[in-house]
């Protein structure tokens, strides 16, 4: 006998109006595979800041910081704001949020079939 999933926990898509699409989710994961992309998230989420601000952080051009932060706006984990003649960049936890439900969704789905071959096993070990 093999464990399979029911159709309630495959559906690993919330119905709810806030899900994010497959599109959204690979933007997401895309951008933060990337650990200076991720280092970007972590700082504009402690506080907001200039480009030129993220810049002096890295061993980097100001142009490639300012594509990374690109890549995390059109990914939505970042936003760019414009304040004078700097942009600043503020992290969306909201998204960051989404991100982490969805994971959340994956990891039920999981622990559903571990529950199921823990059952499947205790019930056969007789």
């Amino acid at each position: 006998m093999v464990a399979r999933i029911s159709p309630q926990t495959a559906d690993v898509s919330a119905s709810r109006a806030d899900a994010l699409s497959d599109e959204q989710v690979n933007r997401i994961f895309r951008a933060l595979a990337d650990a200076t992309r991720r280092d970007i998230v972590r700082r504009t989420l402690t506080a907001e800041a200039s480009i030129s601000e993220l810049a002096g952080a890295y061993e980097m051009s100001f142009a490639a910081v300012q594509k990374h932060v690109a890549v995390l706006e059109a990914a939505d984990l970042v936003a760019r704001t414009p304040k004078g003649r700097e942009r600043i960049i503020r992290g969306n936890p909201e998204t960051i949020r989404r991100a982490q439900e969805l994971l959340g969704r994956f990891e039920q789905i999981w622990r559903s079939r571990i529950d199921r071959l823990d059952a499947f096993f205790a019930e056969h070990s007789e």
